[in-house]
């Protein structure tokens, strides 16, 4: 378990004041790397679990793109984070505050695990204890490390704005998984890919705020096109140089 300080960052309301959206914004693009990687794999699963699931969006785009009567519960151990979740729960889509783990009879098809444990103290006891809950897992990890990020002193952003403890290349990332007793069985980089549709839907009422978000994601766009043509050429060079990568990663 991790330390009250720890803890606090998510219970007390710090990790929402430093991200009032809790990362929505995110949530198309994930959830849709979600469902090409169960697609291409044939996992077909009927029972979902989100663990960490924040404000609750990723886990009902997973739900709604499954395309069939599944049931899917989310756990967080932010009261601020539930709050957000509620407005997304049905029947089939619920949410519970609270440490998966102190579920004892608990078990799933398929956890999810979206940018979970680089924020936990004790990952390795984190993710042995959830392995049994589940037959799938899915975990996305942030490469925080590459040659950017280190050379221009990047990490220490991560850690300030996102609480992030730990730091991971792919090859650290899989080798771990593999440490703690879980079957690599398939992975994929992804790429942050808010869309000019998400732009225009979340600022329409506000033209001020609209046109400096349009100017920020053009500014975005242009930067990335090194990363994007390097990984072109090379996915893992790509990552290990340019950063901005995270990995997807289906589990056993």
């Amino acid at each position: 378990m991790e330390t009250v300080m720890t803890r606090d960052l998510y219970t007390n309301g710090g990790y929402l004041e430093k991200n009032p959206r809790w990362h929505t914004d995110e949530s198309p693009w994930k959830a849709r790397y979600v469902l090409q990687l169960l697609a291409r794999n044939a996992i077909n699963p009927r029972t979902v679990c989100d663990v960490g699931c924040g404000a609750g969006e990723v886990l009902r785009q997973v739900h709604d793109g499954l395309g069939r009567a599944s049931s899917c519960v989310g756990y967080d151990i932010s009261p601020q984070a539930l709050a957000l979740c509620q407005k997304l729960s049905r029947a089939d889509v619920t949410f519970k505050l609270g440490d998966i783990r102190e579920e004892t009879d608990a078990h799933f098809d398929l956890i999810l695990l979206m940018d979970v444990f680089e924020h936990l103290e004790n990952y390795f006891t984190f993710l042995r204890e959830i392995r049994t809950k589940a037959e799938y897992k899915v975990i996305h990890i942030p490469l925080d490390i590459s040659v950017r990020t280190v050379l221009w002193g990047r990490l220490s952003r991560f850690r300030a704005a996102y609480g992030h403890l730990h730091y991971f290349t792919k090859d650290v990332a899989l080798e771990m998984l593999r440490e703690v007793g879980y079957e690599v069985i398939d992975y994929v980089y992804t790429w942050q890919q808010n869309s000019l549709q998400y732009v225009w839907m979340e600022n329409r009422r506000n033209p001020p705020k609209l046109l400096r978000q349009l100017a920020g994601f053009a500014l975005r766009t242009m930067k990335a096109l090194p990363s994007l043509a390097l990984f072109a050429i090379d996915e893992d060079l790509a990552a290990r140089i340019m950063g901005h990568w995270r990995l997807l990663v289906l589990a056993r």
